[in-house]
């Protein structure tokens, strides 16, 4: 019986995913330097770019300073030290962000979480930003746990 009620229930879950087509991508390549703050240089060219549906394809560095926030935690952890950035994934428009970050010490131990800002590069940040063209991201409260969620929607072009 468990496990019928759990196919139910993915199937259920499965219709209610937003659904949209597929859109054209622009892509942007750029480089961090020394001391820049990760997620204020990522909104700064977003705004700059007036990017509506971008998300993070690829990146390589290093940080001198961490401050991330764990899952169902209200305070960030901040860090100093060197760190390789070994993940930085999310989305994000001109005005808003829901990124990750996962970054190594010296012994390879490994922490992540939301990103936030006061991640400073140590040598370098690269990172490859892709634009979806065709659709516009937007945060909407849920009802179900009361969080700005994702929505897609088709974007109007002139």
């Amino acid at each position: 019986m468990h496990r019928i009620i759990t196919v139910v229930l993915l199937l259920l879950s499965l219709s209610a995913m937003s659904q949209t087509k597929p859109s054209a991508m622009t892509t942007y390549a750029l480089r961090l330097k020394p001391h820049e703050d990760v997620k204020v240089a990522i909104m700064k060219f977003a705004a700059d770019h007036q990017l509506k549906a971008a998300c993070i394809l690829s990146v390589v560095g290093s940080l001198e300073q961490f401050h991330i926030r764990f899952a169902n935690q209200e305070k960030g952890v901040l860090q100093r030290g060197h760190f390789e950035v070994v993940s930085l994934t999310g989305l994000f428009t001109a005005t808003a962000a829901h990124l990750h970050i996962s970054v190594a010490d010296e012994q390879g131990k490994t922490v992540g979480g939301h990103l936030l800002d006061k991640n400073l590069v140590y040598t370098t940040l690269e990172l490859v930003i892709g634009e979806l063209t065709d659709v516009t991201f937007d945060r909407v409260v849920d009802s179900t746990y009361g969080y700005k969620e994702l929505t897609v929607t088709p974007r109007k072009h002139p």
